[in-house]
């Protein structure tokens, strides 16, 4: 059985891992942007118990698996019942050149070009990331990696 929680800045490459994790040992993924936010516009997020319920729904169904994002609440959700945590913690630079070359994300949006229109705000967040103290940014992170008691890595770059 493998349950693993992967975390970091946007861009920092936590889905491509997770896609790679789940598909060589063929168990369940979760990126949490699909539990994390109302289908409005603009995206508003969704009750924390809201997302909850999607997560439990999601550990039902899977007896191993790996989760991803950048929410340290819905995290720490699941961080308990993981064996391992895996924080990217690549540097902004990194993350914004990972931004610029995102391949086009149809879970998240309607097109590339409307991924694209995106992209400036997206870099402005990813910018702030060792500034901000909520739960998106770096200090909630190392938080989260600092307290998890289990098998743990840290990654600062993606090479």
């Amino acid at each position: 059985m493998t349950k693993t929680v992967i975390f970091g800045n946007s861009s920092s490459g936590k889905s491509t891992l997770a896609k790679h994790l789940a598909s060589s040992d063929n168990i369940g993924h979760l990126d949490l942007d699909t539990v994390a936010w109302a289908p409005t516009s603009p995206p508003t997020r969704l009750l924390l118990a809201d997302s909850q319920i999607e997560i439990n729904r999601f550990l039902s169904k899977n007896d191993s698996w790996v989760i991803e994002g950048c929410y340290s609440d819905l995290l720490s959700l699941v961080v308990n019942k993981a064996e391992e945590v895996i924080f990217l913690n690549l540097p902004v630079a990194t993350c914004i050149k990972n931004a610029r070359l995102r391949p086009w994300e149809p879970h998240k949006y309607p097109s590339k070009e409307a991924q694209d229109a995106n992209l400036d705000m997206l870099i402005d967040w990813i910018s702030q990331y060792e500034m901000r103290t909520d739960t998106f940014s770096q200090q909630s992170h190392l938080s989260l990696f600092d307290n998890f008691e289990g098998k743990k890595k840290m990654y600062t770059s993606n090479v």
